[in-house]
């Protein structure tokens, strides 16, 4: 099984990642930040990556230090997890409806970092969690995994649905990104023969 640990301590935050690749969604994570919690939970269980995550950052502040070094520490995890990427798909996207709104994701776990993000959000703040912050999450996980990563939302009216349906396909874009193909299981998914 792929499976990684990550500590990351800064004068900022003090993060501790487990993850199991070929796990089955088992998620206990913690950040102080409840509506992110929320998000990463529902990233481990449709990504079927078991997260155990504990996020101790200066929340007094405000929360963008601990979504970001979270993210990083995710990523960091999913890097050492994949070694040198033998076997996986590589690519993954989805596409996920929550109520009336739709949202895809296209990831490709390339060696080189871009984030493309089209989501729109109408709130400042969903729960105690600025929505500006969602980009930044996303944005510490695309430079640290240097995968490429496109999100867009087509339509939504509610945040909270928009924000979701883009962690969801997030989620199921990775599980199958990272899903081994059997016909190339001790290959370098890359005419380079190298990620």
């Amino acid at each position: 099984m792929r499976k990684a640990s990550v500590e990351r301590n800064t004068k900022e935050t003090k993060i501790v990642c487990n993850i199991n690749i070929d796990g089955t969604g088992v998620s206990k994570i913690s950040t102080g930040i409840g509506f992110f919690d929320h998000m990463l939970e529902i990233f481990s269980h449709h990504s079927l990556i078991d997260v155990d995550l504990a996020s101790d950052g200066d929340t007094h502040v405000d929360f963008h230090h601990t979504v970001e070094d979270t993210a990083y520490a995710l990523s960091e995890a999913i890097n050492k997890a994949i070694g040198d990427k033998k076997g996986i798909t590589r690519y993954g996207f989805f596409y996920i409806t929550m109520d009336e709104s739709l949202s895809r994701t296209v990831i490709d776990f390339s060696g080189r970092p871009e984030l493309v993000w089209k989501v729109d959000l109408g709130l400042e703040k969903i729960g105690e969690m600025d929505t500006e912050l969602f980009k930044e999450f996303f944005k510490a996980f695309t430079n640290n995994t240097k995968c490429n990563l496109h999100v867009e939302n087509f339509y939504g009216d509610n945040n909270h649905h928009i924000i979701e349906s883009c962690f969801k396909s997030f989620a199921r874009s990775i599980r199958q990104a990272l899903t081994i193909d059997e016909r190339i299981k001790n290959i370098i998914p890359s005419s380079k023969g190298v990620l």
